[in-house]
Order: C-alpha cells, then sequence, then structure tokens
C-alpha cells in the first residue's frame, strides 16, 4: 500500500478481473466520487472459492493486467493481498487483513456486483463482515436496482444497513464475453484499456480456451 497518511475512507474492489475491464473502471470510479473514497483498492482475487471447476487465468497475468489499467488514475491502486495468501480467498481474511495494514479509524467500504451481493448468505463469516464492512453492490444489466432492494429485505438480518446498491452507467461489458472474442479472433477494442489488449495479444491471453 503506497500511501495511508489521511486515509479515511478506503473501497475495496475485489473480482477475478480476467480480464479487467472498462466497467469494473467506472464501477471503481463512480463509487469512488460518489461515497467520497480516498482511494479504491483492485483486489485480484488468488483462488476464489466462487470459481470452484473453473479454469481461472494465471494470477501473475491478472495482477500485472489491473495494474495497467489503473496506471492513469492517481485515485486507484492495486494489492497483492490475495494472490500472496495460501489457500481459498475469502472476503472476510481480506478485509481483516485491510483493517491491520490502514490507519486506525479508516472505514472499508467494500465494492462488488449485484449479482454477488444476492449470494451474500453463503459468504464465509457473512455477519462479522456485515458487522466491520460496509458493501457497494453495483447494478449490472439484467439487475434492476429496485428488485436488489427487494431481494435485501428478505435477508434475515439488517443486511440493508450496511449494503448500498448503486447504480452505474449501463455498460453491457463482460470478462466472459471478452475472452470468448478474443478466442473467436473478434476485436475487443475499446471494451478495455489499450494497454490491456495489447498485454493479452502480446501473451496470447485466452486464445486457446
Amino acid at each position: 500500500m503506497s500511501e495511508t497518511k489521511g486515509i479515511k475512507r478506503v473501497g475495496i474492489m475485489g473480482g477475478t478481473f480476467d480480464p479487467i475491464h472498462y466497467g469494473h473502471l467506472v464501477t471503481a470510479e463512480e463509487t469512488r466520487g460518489r461515497f467520497n473514497l480516498d482511494k479504491v483498492i483492485f483486489v485480484p482475487s488468488g483462488k476464489p472459492p466462487h470459481k470452484k471447476g473453473y479454469t481461472v487465468t494465471d494470477a501473475r497475468h491478472r495482477y500485472l493486467m489491473t495494474l495497467l489499467a489503473v496506471a492513469t488514475n492517481r485515485f486507484f491502486e492495486v494489492s497483492r493481498i490475495e494472490i500472496d495468501r495460501q489457500g481459498y480467498s475469502y472476503t472476510v481474511d481480506t478485509v481483516n487483513q485491510f483493517y491491520q495494514q490502514l490507519p486506525e479509524g479508516t472505514e472499508i467500504y467494500f465494492i462488488t456486483g449485484a449479482d454477488a451481493i444476492m449470494e451474500i448468505l453463503t459468504w464465509k463469516n457473512i455477519e462479522e463482515l456485515l458487522g466491520r464492512t460496509r458493501f457497494i453492490a453495483a447494478t449490472r444489466p439484467g439487475i434492476e436496482l429496485e428488485h436488489m432492494k427487494l431481494v435485501l429485505k428478505e435477508l434475515p438480518f439488517s443486511a440493508m444497513e450496511m449494503i448500498y446498491p448503486q447504480e452505474v452507467p449501463a455498460m453491457a461489458i463482460s470478462s466472459t464475453d471478452i475472452r470468448m472474442r478474443v478466442r473467436e479472433k473478434r476485436s475487443i477494442k475499446y471494451l478495455l484499456p489499450e494497454a490491456v489488449e495489447h498485454y493479452i495479444y502480446k501473451n496470447r491471453l485466452y486464445h486457446d480456451e
């Protein structure tokens, strides 16, 4: 973590970032402004438990692509905290580790997609997590804000107080679609930063999936 002096509010944006794209970056920037975050730290997942049975690109590539993507925004950083951890990566462990590293009194906002929040009851130690961290659930195409609010009201504890649904500019970009486009030799230009596009082709990622 490069600089923590004066930091009061931090956004932690988790994800596989396989690859990172403009949908992720727009969500992070929109959230930073709306919640007055001092910085947003992108955390590429190491061994995500929700991806069991799926092939995920080597963490080294996902980390480097994320570094390239955030290089032009001084409010963005990238952390290896989950990549360097052995075993599966659980959000509660990541958040607790950040609390140990950040100045006392820092508020952490965990930014994730609305689809992930819909499954929040399956997360490890979720009640502990909700007791320490605020969640920002970014809506995506196909998941309406009002529908998500209704789902949250059905949770067996006061999740609504700690989860903030947030609408972001609709960008129907997905990592799955980008990987498929590369495999099918279709253009991925303007879906992700040019530096990331070049990295994918230089390292022949996703060509043979």
